[in-house]
């Protein structure tokens, strides 16, 4: 990684979780967090990314109110994604997963979503929401449709051996870190290493499932991705989703 990352744990209870990550990670493990060390911190919280100053954590509870049926009738990526005419219990590629904010979306609105995340960090941190997420009564049932896989998804999409609804892409992330708008809690994950986007290759592997459709979240006014011209958009306030009809 690009920068250096320790493993902590707030009580002697986190240890052992402690332990296994730092292990993983190829990294030391400590009992305290140092000011401007790159640190995943476990305590009472779950798992935490933090500088000693600012701290990002997945939380999926945090915004359960988003995951009702009427909000979810709301939100662009959902209609994006919806298709006429769906196989039941349908399936939804996230090749870009993140933090999970936008799987839990689809998971919520009653796809199975498999979700693929590079980074072993922000893997780690998003399987940690999960965990804590379905000790939640009303998340439990979302959580279970979501399948989280860590690798490159250029790399592992191909292993997928059933036709998805959809894949949806959120090559957004290099473009952020050019930003000055970016929020203050993500440039802790700025701060981990990142591989060269080849969004043609991830275009390309997405198309090879053969999905009726390629969802593309892209900034309102940015390009279309390596210049694919989408079928139709969605668009928010600040973002917007390329629709691509296959």
């Amino acid at each position: 990684m690009e920068n250096k990352i320790v493993v902590c744990y707030a009580e002697e209870k986190f240890r052992e979780k402690a332990e296994k990550l730092a292990k993983k990670l190829n990294t030391e493990i400590r009992n305290e967090v140092k000011e401007n060390e790159l640190t995943l911190l476990y305590d009472e919280r779950g798992l935490t990314l933090t500088d000693g100053d600012l701290e990002v954590r997945g939380d999926f509870a945090e915004n359960r109110n988003r995951l009702s049926e009427n909000n979810l009738r709301q939100e662009f990526l959902v209609k994006a994604v919806k298709s006429k005419n769906m196989e039941e219990n349908p399936l939804v590629i996230d090749a870009t997963a993140g933090l999970g904010e936008d799987s839990i979306l689809l998971a919520a609105a009653g796809y199975r979503v498999i979700m693929f995340e590079y980074n072993p960090v922000i893997c780690a941190l998003l399987e940690d929401a999960m965990d804590r997420a379905r000790e939640v009564d009303e998340l439990r049932e979302i959580i279970d449709r979501m399948t989280l896989v860590e690798g490159d998804s250029t790399e592992k999409m191909s292993e997928i051996n059933e036709r998805p609804e959809a894949v949806f892409l959120d090559p957004m992330f290099p473009e952020r870190k050019k930003s000055a708008l970016v929020k203050k809690k993500f440039q802790l994950l700025q701060r981990l290493e990142k591989p060269a986007t080849d969004e043609r290759k991830m275009y390309d592997e997405a198309a090879g499932l053969k999905p009726k459709k390629i969802v593309i979240k892209r900034p309102l006014k940015g390009p279309v991705l390596q210049g694919t011209k989408p079928s139709y958009s969605i668009k928010g306030k600040a973002i917007r989703y390329d629709c691509i009809l296959l």
